[in-house]
């Protein structure tokens, strides 16, 4: 069987996602697998590479060169292709894109509308997973704890922009933090004290996205929980992310030198459990499947918040999700090759009609 590596494109992520593919590559079982590398540059070029039967040197060998144009000298090359005519057979997809067209279902209905198996979450739960608001207004009908928040549409601020500020002061305090409704890697993401540092994070945030929200800032704790599966779901121990600052940003995410993690979490065990029941409910009512990981904010006090659900995580080893189930047991290779059973269980559990 092959495994066809999905990684790269377009979004602030790009190397968090070959970082990825890299990590996944070399716990791949090669006796039993073969891979078939799928590039996709910063441009929204799709390279189809060699089909390997061994792991790469280093992640840097992952980034395709066009057979045409090649930008370096070394390293391998992929044919340029379009993504309709993608086929695959005897093969699970395995996407690693974050951001933009990996994480928000448009990669996972390409993959439905060609009948292929594939790891992860499906187009719905990948779309609400991506959708600060739409994902925010779900979780807070399903009853799971929103810090407080207002969504604010592009042509609201256009129309009225003092009267846009004066509802956010009116609703929330400072300090504050503004989001576009659909970014990864806390890209246009801004912490604000006062009204004009507010204006001018509005207008930041609405150059990525036609739909924002405004959100109430709180001092609180950070931690993370892993949930797998399909019907059947198993969740992790909970993880912290131990910073200095109140905003991790971009660049903190993309720079070598990572935050400091906890895990486990030094947290009571009831504050635990209801976290993993938190993010049982969140994985399985948006219709969850494969891996996820839900973001948590936890005050002195210990109310619990759920701040967010990712559907595309970084697989790395040294990441949080993969060391948290460490600690359930799950070796990386036993977790790479979970995850390739989970999607062929989901796939096969589909309706015949949707797999021909």
């Amino acid at each position: 069987m092959q495994i066809y590596l999905v990684y790269g494109g377009k979004s602030a992520e790009h190397q968090l996602s070959v970082a990825a593919a890299f990590a996944v590559l070399n716990v791949i079982d090669f006796q039993q697998y073969q891979v078939r590398l799928i590039y996709v540059t910063k441009t929204g070029t799709w390279l189809q590479g060699p089909l390997l039967d061994q792991t790469v040197k280093t992640s840097q060998d992952l980034m395709l060169q066009p057979v045409a144009a090649p930008t370096r000298t070394g390293g391998l090359i992929g044919q340029a292709m379009i993504p309709g005519n993608f086929r695959a057979q005897d093969a699970i997809i395995f996407p690693l894109i974050q951001g933009r067209s990996g994480e928000d279902g448009k990669l996972q209905g390409l993959l439905e509308i060609l009948g292929l198996p594939y790891v992860g979450a499906g187009v719905l739960a990948s779309a609400i997973g991506m959708d600060k608001i739409a994902s925010k207004l779900i979780f807070q009908q399903l009853g799971l704890p929103q810090v407080p928040f207002l969504p604010i549409l592009k042509n609201q601020w256009q129309l009225d922009a003092m009267k846009v500020l004066q509802q956010c002061e009116g609703a929330l305090l400072y300090p504050m933090y503004v989001k576009p409704a659909n970014s990864g890697s806390s890209v246009g993401i801004s912490q604000v004290r006062d009204r004009n540092s507010l204006q001018t994070a509005v207008e930041l945030a609405f150059q990525y996205d036609q739909r924002i929200l405004v959100e109430q800032g709180i001092e609180a704790r950070e931690l993370e929980v892993g949930v797998m599966g399909n019907q059947q779901l198993e969740v992790s121990g909970a993880g912290e992310i131990l910073k200095d600052s109140l905003f991790f940003d971009t660049q903190s995410k993309l720079t070598p030198a990572q935050p400091e993690l906890a895990i486990p979490a030094d947290i009571p065990v009831e504050v635990e459990q209801k976290m993993q029941a938190y993010a049982k409910r969140a994985f399985a009512l948006i219709g969850g499947s494969g891996i996820a990981r839900c973001d948590f904010f936890l005050t002195a006090n210990n109310t619990i918040f759920l701040n967010e659900i990712n559907t595309i995580l970084n697989l790395d080893p040294r990441a949080m999700f993969a060391r948290l189930w460490r600690l359930k047991g799950y070796t990386q290779e036993r977790l790479i090759q979970h995850l390739l059973h989970l999607a062929l269980e989901r796939y096969e559990q589909q309706a015949p009609t949707t797999n021909q």
